[in-house]
């Protein structure tokens, strides 16, 4: 038993100490099965697999972001001894493009390069450097063309690509466009290029088959789309392609790259050997998507008490040359642009374009990230021209259930923004450093920096922010798991990967919770399992733990049913708790195991949600299974001389729907404001006419952990939403969504400055210049 009523033995004097119990089922801080493995250095993460006979690859990438190829040479590469093969876009037997949502991408680029990184050839060697070495030696003449890397001169540039540069257009349009307010807001955003900098970089190993197919062995989030791409490029039937999930170290959504999984299968088929890459931080840095930079222009309307009367807004994003998830990322950025608030009136344009930058893609909170910065500083213009407290202004116009989207979608589900950001608002505040050089560490720019106390301000910022759950639009969101239970242990099989979300934690006690049985295992994710879907979005605690739940329930029905039968009463009279089996009445009492007596159960179950539909041509539509939503009071201090920013602390209040495992769930939300932070003031991905720049960890600046804040949960609202499984919302998304707003907010506070642009530069948080009397 566990909880308030638990009973534990009293030793005898000098006996041994009590046990305490094991935290088990939902509710419980289940602490994850391979975290020992992980903090000991023995679990296996691709780059540590190894094969009879490998062989290593190495791919040349186009040092232009745009250039047509005249021609390619691979002989020197090919002449050079160890070098077993080298495959170009001749050698694609299949679908020479490829692509998640659109197939738009090639493996290999045959005509044109589209972007600096771009795959050009492979190489199979018998030694990592002289794979390098022969990638650099293969010889590509190149005649270079003029990038296109502002996405406002897409619209008018000579296509990039044979689909054209504008990937999606999306026109909202929600009541009269004639409503005006009394007072009016404008203004200018950018948000920047920021990199989902896995801790590991990509790595995979490819193994021939012997019926002339190949096994892939990478850290894909969404292994059955792999396989999928993998065997329409390698002119094989999806059953001779597999993909084997490994470790995933780290990762915000699809953090793999197929660009690295489609040259090493073709190289091991290519070969009849096994072969094996693991990509350098350039490489990553080169090869994988980014969350998309964006340029937002708003115009807020409000009346003199501050109520929102109309918004209207320009989202314009940046997609690099492929358009991968963009089309997504933009229909979450439109139906979100206004915010959780009540807007009667909204018009809004977004577009999503093509050009020669690195690629975007699926980032975490991709879309909603960049408008919540755009229409949170709108807040904060609007708060001070009409001298309200902007926390105060943000409660006058807060979304509750029932409210309406401009999309004319209902939010059915619990969205409690006024309290939460109550709950932020009313924490106390940190304490203010003293002016002691003993504390000089607590001054922006750390205990060496040319920092002076007296130049340091400090600001108070909030924000809102929200989240889509699952996929939108019509995505097909299913997933399937089986839960088998034998000699007393229970096995769960589901394709959900685990990528640090806590799936197969939550999978272990929704069997202990329902079954009552305490060792669970999380059976090794591949393909030739049934397909559970991408793991973004929050979508596996939401479709896979349902799948899991309702295996289990099938299997506790089979469990309890001869039971029943032999007291003459139903299923539903029995419950399983600690491992007991008890009826309604107490007349009968026995324990799992005693039923199970070496019985043999299993059950597979599919969890699918209600369906959604695509925005219309007016940007209307129930485009969302659920949504989740947070306020962030972020506190700092500025510098404001030098403009250097100290995150203070960083104050949260979730909607969360129910939780599940605490420890869990603060590791996820304080994970996501630390990185919403780093994009409020460091990652940013630069790249001079479309050539990424730095592309390493010292020129990628991610916030370690002397950046990172204190991080404060002040409050967890646990109202259930009733059509998602056990009421739970997805946790990591949403803070980093509202984290980059609060803390503009902040410096916005402290400096008087505008802060339109994500990462905060030294400059936007110098202090504006006092204003001379009589100057303009």
């Amino acid at each position: 038993m566990t909880g308030p009523d638990a009973v534990t033995a009293t030793p005898a004097v000098g006996g041994p100490e009590p046990v305490e119990p094991t935290p088990h089922g939902l509710g419980a801080s289940l602490a994850p099965a391979d975290a020992l493995a992980k903090a000991e250095g023995t679990f296996p993460y691709a780059a540590d697999l190894w094969a009879e006979g490998l062989l290593w690859a190495a791919i040349h990438r186009s040092p232009h972001p745009h250039a047509r190829i005249v021609s390619i040479d691979t002989s020197a590469a090919l002449d050079m001894p160890g070098v077993r093969a080298v495959v170009t876009h001749a050698d694609v037997p299949g679908d020479a493009c490829h692509g998640r949502r659109v197939a738009d991408r090639p493996v290999f680029a045959k005509d044109l390069v589209r972007h600096h990184g771009e795959p050009v050839a492979a190489v199979a060697a018998d030694h990592p450097d002289t794979a390098r070495l022969a990638a650099a030696a293969i010889t590509v003449e190149y005649e270079v063309l003029e990038p296109v890397t502002d996405p406002e001169k897409a619209f008018s540039a000579e296509p990039l690509h044979p689909d054209g540069n504008l990937i999606r257009h999306i026109p909202l349009r929600y009541g009269d466009p004639e409503a005006t307010g009394e007072v009016i807001v404008e203004g200018l955003y950018r948000i920047g290029r920021q990199d989902p900098a896995p801790i590991g970089a990509e790595a995979g190993l490819a193994v021939p088959r012997p019926d002339g197919g190949v096994e892939i062995y990478t850290a894909s989030t969404d292994p059955h789309a792999d396989r999928d791409l993998a065997a329409a490029c390698f002119a094989l039937e999806p059953e001779r392609v597999k993909v084997v999930v490994t470790g995933v170290p780290g990762a915000t959504g699809d953090r793999e790259d197929p660009g690295m999984q489609l040259p090493l299968g073709l190289l091991a088929l290519k070969t009849g050997c096994p072969v094996k890459l693991v990509a350098t931080r350039e490489e990553s840095f080169l090869g994988h998507a980014h969350r998309h930079p964006t340029l937002l222009r708003y115009r807020h309307h409000a009346t003199a008490e501050g109520r929102l009367v109309k918004v209207e807004a320009q989202i314009l994003m940046d997609a690099g040359a492929y358009a991968d998830s963009s089309g997504e990322a933009l229909a979450a950025a439109v139906a979100f642009a206004c915010g959780p608030y009540v807007v009667p009136h909204a018009f809004v344009e977004g577009w999503a374009v093509r050009t020669n930058n690195p690629p975007s893609g699926h980032v975490r909170g991709e879309g909603a990230m960049q408008v919540c910065a755009a229409y949170e500083g709108q807040m904060d213009k609007l708060a001070a021209k009409l001298g309200l407290d902007p926390a105060e202004l943000r409660l006058r116009n807060a979304m509750a259930t029932g409210d309406l989207l401009p999309t004319g979608q209902t939010m059915t589900c619990p969205a409690p923004v006024a309290e939460l950001l109550r709950a932020v608002r009313d924490a106390p505040l940190p304490a203010l450093p003293k002016d002691t050089p003993g504390e000089d560490w607590l001054l922006p720019g750390g205990p060496h920096g040319a920092g002076e106390p007296s130049a340091v301000r400090r600001g108070v910022g909030y924000a809102l922010g929200m989240v889509h759950m699952l996929g939108a639009e019509g995505a097909d969101e299913v997933s399937t798991a089986t839960v088998r239970v034998n000699g007393g242990v229970a096995t769960v099989i589901c394709a959900a990967v685990e990528t640090g979300q806590g799936f197969t934690t939550l999978a272990r006690q929704i069997v202990q919770d329902t079954l009552g049985i305490d060792e669970v295992h999380v059976a090794p994710v591949d393909t030739d399992q049934p397909p559970a879907g991408p793991a973004c979005h929050g979508r596996h605690t939401w479709v896979s733990g349902g799948a899991v739940e309702r295996a289990a329930k099938m299997v506790r029905t089979q469990l309890l049913q001869p039971l029943a039968a032999k007291f003459g009463m139903s299923t539903e009279l029995l419950t399983i708790a600690d491992g007991k089996i008890t009826s309604y009445d107490g007349v009968l009492s026995t324990t799992v195991a005693e039923t199970l007596d070496g019985k043999e159960l299993w059950a597979t179950a599919q969890c699918r949600p209600h369906p959604t539909e695509p925005l219309d041509e007016t940007g209307q539509g129930d485009a969302f299974v659920g949504v989740a939503f947070a306020a962030v009071r972020a506190v700092v201090d500025v510098d404001i001389e030098l403009g250097s920013v100290r995150v203070v602390e960083m104050a949260i209040a979730q909607d969360v729907g129910r939780v599940l495992n605490p420890r869990q769930l603060a590791a996820r939300i304080e994970a996501g404001v630390t990185q919403g932070v780093g994009a409020a003031l460091t990652e940013n991905l630069r790249t001079a006419r479309g050539v990424v720049r730095h592309p390493d960890l010292t020129g990628y600046a991610l916030p370690t952990a002397l950046d990172a804040p204190d991080i404060r949960i002040v409050k967890l609202v646990e109202e259930r939403d009733v059509v998602a499984p056990f009421g739970a919302k997805a946790a990591s998304a949403v803070p980093v969504v509202t984290s980059p707003a609060a803390v503009a907010g902040a410096v916005r506070a402290a400096t008087g400055r505008p802060v339109n642009r994500l990462p905060i530069r030294p400059q936007s948080a110098v202090a504006a210049p006092p204003q001379i009397p009589g100057q303009r």
